[in-house]
């Protein structure tokens, strides 16, 4: 842990706090200079370039965490009450896509919402898009694109948890006079918010720093935090910055498992 994790993340933030040279070179003094660049404040004043692409990618990865959420749930529901046998094919069909590339799943979304594609074909006989149109490149096609690429993350813990779901529990408040709402609130939501949660942190924390999806399906029109450190630490060869860039991501992470941590704690304890 120490020599292949911790001495890595070590050497990206003492990276952060060094200095870049007129050539690309990393050097003294030290400073703060990146993350106050990282926060907007530059040279030339306040811009608020850098502060707007984190928090494009944090609301990127919140929208596709919410729609994994919506999704998940009655899939989730949906395989636990199949008979056996169904559910190792139920399980299989959400674990095939791992079985091909990011990359190739991703090209192949171009091709769908591509004009001429069956889905854009669709779109357009029912006139959400111009006749001859495209979804690709856009919003819709990214936001497509992320749920696919990460749902799955959320719906194995959560089905986990469904799995040990006691529906007495729930049959016990409904003879109290619990509508469904309720009974999902009361009874079934605090059983299955440790599977929840967990699959909360799977999508949000990749999805913060995802590059790929955004540029294929969205037409490389959209700066995000993945690409602002392959900018950095590519073309720019200002590994400085960069670094401090990817302090931010680890910050997200070291955040949403101490979340984790704290409420997984807290639950062991009997606390609300």
């Amino acid at each position: 842990v120490i020599v292949f994790l911790l001495a890595p993340l070590a050497a990206v933030a003492a990276m952060a706090l060094l200095t870049r040279g007129p050539s690309g070179e990393v050097g003294l003094p030290l400073t703060l200079q990146n993350f106050r660049r990282l926060a907007g404040f530059g040279p030339f004043g306040f811009e608020a370039l850098y502060p707007v692409i984190l928090l494009r990618s944090l609301l990127l990865a919140a929208w596709t965490t919410a729609a994994c959420v919506l999704v998940a749930f009655p899939v989730a529901f949906f395989i636990a009450r199949l008979p056996p046998r169904l559910k190792t094919i139920a399980l299989t069909l959400v674990i095939v896509p791992f079985w091909t590339n990011l990359l190739i799943r991703t090209y192949a979304w171009q091709i769908l919402f591509a004009a001429g594609g069956p889905l854009s074909r669709a779109a357009s006989a029912v006139g959400l898009i111009p006749p001859g149109g495209a979804l690709y490149p856009g919003s819709f096609a990214v936001a497509v694109g992320m749920l696919c690429a990460f749902v799955p993350f959320l719906i194995l813990p959560l089905y986990t948890a469904v799995e040990k779901l006691d529906w007495s529990i729930a049959e016990a408040a409904m003879d109290l006079g619990a509508d469904g709402p309720r009974v999902f609130r009361h009874a079934i939501l605090p059983q299955v918010a440790p599977g929840l949660l967990a699959g909360v942190i799977l999508v949000f924390v990749p999805a913060v720093g995802q590059f790929v999806i955004p540029d294929l399906l969205g037409g490389a029109k959209t700066a995000l935090l993945g690409n602002a450190i392959q900018q950095q630490f590519g073309p720019s060869r200002d590994w400085p910055f960069g670094s401090a860039l990817a302090v931010f991501g680890m910050s997200v992470v070291l955040l949403g498992l101490w979340a984790y941590a704290r409420t997984s704690g807290e639950r062991e304890q009997g606390l609300p």
